[in-house]
């Protein structure tokens, strides 16, 4: 028996082993150059260095930056939740082929490149585009309002990008969601909105969690979007990046942003994992 339980991790160990040797040659290795390229001048060549961490943390301009995009990354977060948490419940409550079909039309724009959406999204949003001239048609507005190249512009693409994990990540926690609960709450007297606060939400906060830890990470790396409907006048850290090693070949300092933005999101997301973390603990054994 213990031969066989043997045979059985070895087994699972050589099925991992293609796995591991794609992530350590496409990300592990790439990253550790990377470092070291941060690390020294030269593009990793010359002596080694902390000038390009010191030069960000001493520069207000690149704080500011970094303040920025986490501010973004979390106004699509709440923008997300907002708007996908009721498509996630009515998913749920929604006849299977009803359900198949709002997943379809969630995943669809997907199926087009991201560059496209962005200049789809300047056709609506720009001063010509087709909401300001609706606008401006009806007299509702003199003049164009500036929903391009600003903050908005930027939240609204990351919204359109990310959304979807938000809407999956919560619906699947809602499909797991008991039924006979809510004809218990209901023989009991519950309203509606008791029921909602009572049952559906707490029982579908895993998936708010998971949902909002994907649109975090993904709205702090994302690159397309920010730079198409930011343009020059909303600086995030992946555009930041790509500017300092395409633009000014600046490697090092380019490498070391890339860093930073790296461990910002994990130290955040490792904070908020924390906290969910610890009050759930304190939640079971209050109870």
């Amino acid at each position: 028996m213990p031969q066989l339980k043997r045979s059985k991790g070895l087994i699972a160990m050589l099925l991992l082993v293609p796995g591991l040797i794609i992530i350590l040659g496409v990300f592990v290795l790439p990253m550790i150059y990377m470092l070291m390229i941060s690390l020294r001048e030269d593009m990793g060549r010359g002596a080694w260095t902390l000038v390009s961490y010191a030069h960000l943390f001493q520069d207000s301009y690149y704080l500011e930056i970094l303040w920025r995009t986490v501010k973004l990354s979390l106004y699509t977060v709440v923008v997300c939740l907002l708007l996908g948490y009721p498509v996630a419940m009515y998913m749920a409550q929604a006849a299977p082929k009803m359900r198949g079909l709002i997943t379809f039309l969630i995943l669809s724009p997907h199926l087009i490149s991201v560059v496209i959406r962005n200049f789809g999204w300047v056709v609506i949003l720009g001063d010509d585009g087709f909401i300001n001239n609706t606008l401006m048609s009806l007299g509702i507005i003199s003049g164009p309002l500036r929903l391009l190249y600003n903050e908005l512009g930027v939240v609204i693409g990351l919204t359109d990008s990310l959304i979807v994990y938000m809407v999956l990540a919560i619906s699947t926690s809602l499909y797991a969601i008991d039924s006979s609960l809510y004809k218990a709450a209901g023989i009991l007297g519950a309203s509606r909105t008791k029921q909602f606060f009572s049952i559906t939400l707490p029982l579908s906060l895993p998936g708010i969690f998971a949902g909002t830890t994907l649109v975090f990470s993904l709205a702090m790396s994302s690159f397309v979007t920010p730079a198409l409907m930011g343009g020059t006048s909303v600086k995030v850290l992946p555009v930041l990046a790509y500017e300092q090693m395409m633009a000014s070949l600046d490697w090092s300092l380019g490498a070391a942003i890339a860093f930073l933005l790296l461990g910002s999101t994990i130290l955040l997301v490792t904070i908020f994992t924390r906290l969910v973390e610890t009050k759930r603990y304190k939640e079971v054994f209050s109870s």
